[in-house]
């Protein structure tokens, strides 16, 4: 870690604070003690610490009580709680309170020691969040677009390149990458253009009816035609107009298309009167025109005309340093439209959230976060309120890597793909935790679902799946 962090630990016996803080300082913290409740309670008012480490049982002020002042005073600090054996439950409730997790005294060095870090990488990756969303106010925001990775500054420079010039431009990118905001910040970007930003789906309209819609149409052209309508040209004058998914556009149109960029005027269904314009034409596309082209799908005279200056929007998956501070900006926008208030993402929900691949980009991305502040009955999204393609516990961050393949496989033998790879490693780990989890509360299903930060029927079904109904239900609890 970059940082060092500031640990306070509180125990009233003197040979475990050493200890604690031998540990702590190995794994680069600077640590402070306190020798009872009372004067934890006096540290933590004086100056903030990162991660507390407290003992259930102190004198003057017990280790419960210091929690919940310190999620007070202090609600983004982590907290870990140690408590004697056969006192889990208390820990259990310490758990609920706000604590991150605790360990039981005696306990083993190694158990100590993971317990210890993951509440380190936890909280380097709230701080990562935290400075992603500071610099989402001014450096990584461009517009409306969000991401302040390297393939989205050259999007935004390029962007500001093609505004300065009165040419056509075209948007490619999946479906989802943003191709439309991307339009509307050049629209911004343009000099002198005050009129309006229109779009128009080709995709959206049936072919009889796009014609009229873009270049508008004059009174009894056609069958319900009662009144001049003017299209959408005419509505974007001294503007700019996206004509999005360009590549749905029928041939007969295309050719009526090109003429409006050779001449800058248009002609209603119905006239033969020309009537000129003055707009920016944009257009966008998820498919390969240059292979439509090829394949007779799309006019090669049309093409070259709208291909003067390509902009390609980078799928999500290529930029994740972007997904942080995209999730807060998700998030902020559905506050605000919302009475619900979310704080933000666990942090194994946030890896989650890294580890796939996200085919429908930020518009998928959009409907995930959504969806999960639905169902979220807390103000984090946690991992269980995540879709079930995203559920994957992720690995420990003290996890031994994997060997790589081809130092285990024989040139003979085929190597496994690395999602499939990457999906046993984690089914494995994750029915690892759950047994863990399981015989530290003796098979207490409430119990074990709070450990893990995951709904009992979730608990449930993960068992169902992972073979593990053998820990039968505590007697007080029906299953």
């Amino acid at each position: 870690m970059s940082d060092r962090y500031r640990v306070l630990v509180a125990d009233d016996e003197e040979g475990l604070r050493f200890v604690l803080r031998e540990l702590l300082k190995h794994e680069g913290c600077d640590v402070e003690l306190a020798v009872d409740g009372a004067e934890a309670l006096a540290r933590a008012r004086a100056h903030p610490y990162d991660l507390y480490v407290l003992d259930l049982k102190m004198p003057r002020v017990n280790g419960m009580d210091v929690l919940r002042a310190i999620r007070t005073l202090q609600p983004g600090a982590l907290v870990v709680m140690m408590t004697a054996f056969g006192t889990q439950k208390l820990a259990i409730e310490a758990l609920q309170a706000g604590a991150y997790d605790y360990f039981t005294k005696p306990f083993e060095m190694d158990e100590l020691r993971i317990i210890l870090r993951r509440a380190l990488e936890n909280q380097a990756l709230r701080r990562k969040v935290h400075t992603l969303e500071e610099a989402l106010q001014d450096e990584v925001a461009f517009h409306r677009l969000v991401g302040g990775s390297e393939p989205m500054r050259r999007v935004y420079e390029l962007i500001q390149r093609a505004a300065a010039h009165d040419v056509t431009i075209l948007i490619i990118g999946e479906s989802g990458v943003g191709k439309e905001l991307a339009a509307e910040a050049v629209h911004e970007c343009t000099p002198g253009r005050k009129g309006p930003f229109v779009k128009v789906n080709c995709a959206a309209i049936p072919e009889p009816l796009l014609e009229s819609e873009l270049f508008g149409h004059a009174r009894g052209a056609f069958t319900g035609a009662v009144a001049d309508k003017p299209g959408k040209f005419e509505v974007a004058d001294g503007g700019s107009i996206l004509l999005d998914e360009i590549g749905e556009m029928p041939l007969a149109l295309q050719v009526k298309l090109l003429r409006v960029l050779q001449d800058k005027r248009i002609e209603r269904v119905g006239e033969t009167r020309p009537r000129k314009i003055d707009v920016r034409i944009l257009c966008s596309t998820n498919r390969d025109l240059g292979q439509m082209v090829e394949q007779g799908a799309f006019r090669k005279d049309l093409y070259f005309r709208i291909n003067v200056l390509p902009i390609a929007l980078p799928p999500l998956r290529q930029r994740m340093e972007d997904l942080p501070p995209l999730v807060n900006h998700i998030i902020r926008r559905a506050n605000a439209r919302s009475s619900k208030q979310i704080a933000g993402v666990a942090p194994e929900a946030l890896r989650a959230m890294e580890a796939y691949p996200w085919p429908g980009n930020v518009r998928e991305l959009e409907n995930v976060i959504h969806r999960a502040i639905v169902l979220t009955t807390g103000e984090v999204i946690t991992l269980d309120s995540l879709p079930p393609a995203l559920q994957v516990f992720p690995a420990a961050p003290d996890a031994p890597a994997a060997p790589p393949a081809a130092a285990s496989a024989s040139p003979a033998e085929p190597i496994q793909p690395l999602a499939e790879r990457i999906g046993r490693v984690v089914r494995e780990e994750e029915k690892r935790l759950i047994q863990q989890a399981l015989e530290r509360t003796g098979g207490h299903r409430q119990e074990t679902a709070d450990l893990l930060g995951i709904s009992r029927k979730s608990l449930h079904n993960k068992m169902v799946r992972y073979d593990l109904l053998k820990f039968r239900p505590a007697p007080d609890e029906a299953d």
